[in-house]
């Protein structure tokens, strides 16, 4: 009996890590299998957006930092102007300092939803391997509405990675830019102080 348990456990092994390696390949069941984990948190964990709201949030942030690629996502948001003139340790500090911006306001606006269902619009058929840049669409049922969500994903060294998002019509890569473009002219192009002064604001990404 102990020796059925032992290759039933390692079957289950398997098999577990066999998905995970298909969801690094695939970037449909890559955004799917985490959107489902952030679904659990919603549904299960609810009571702590009231009791403990940076707990609830840091749940949501746990399954979605790894799913970001902050180094491209960051140089976006500042620009090709503002990218080059920036040196390489302001290029560094603002990933950091953007990393913490991007997972606030994607945790604040999944917060607000509450009790949710994501589900996932697969292809047809298999997606082409040589393919790079990919588009994956979700739909977020609150039980009252419907919110679409768009992530735009490329392929990298280390798998599938998000290189902006769209929610419910707000571009939020594109929003971000234009924040950061604004901050950067009403502290004169000072770079500096632009990152210093750096905020993250879900309202002000136009999210309610």
């Amino acid at each position: 009996m102990l020796h059925a348990h032992k290759n039933f456990f390692l079957l289950f092994l398997i098999i577990v890590i066999s998905f995970q390696i298909k969801s690094e390949e695939d970037p449909f069941l890559f955004i799917d299998s985490n959107a489902q984990k952030m679904a659990d948190v919603l549904t299960n964990e609810s009571e702590l957006f009231e009791t403990d709201r940076l707990i609830y949030e840091d749940k949501i942030k746990e399954i979605f930092e790894p799913m970001i690629d902050f180094r491209r996502v960051a140089a976006s948001v500042m620009g090709k102007k503002y990218y080059l003139m920036a040196s390489t340790d302001q290029r560094a500090d603002f990933v950091l300092i953007f990393k913490d911006s991007l997972l606030d306001t994607y945790a604040e606006t999944l917060a607000q939803w509450g009790e949710s269902t994501i589900s996932t619009q697969f292809p047809p058929k298999n997606i082409d391997a040589s393919i790079i840049n990919i588009e994956v669409r979700q739909t977020l049922d609150t039980g009252n509405s419907k919110y679409p969500i768009s992530y735009k994903l490329k392929k990298t060294k280390d798998g599938w990675k998000i290189v902006n998002i769209i929610i419910n019509g707000v571009n939020l890569g594109l929003t971000f830019r234009n924040q950061f473009q604004a901050l950067a002219i009403s502290y004169d192009e000072d770079i500096e102080l632009t990152l210093k002064n750096w905020v993250s604001d879900a309202g002000d990404a136009g999210i309610s």
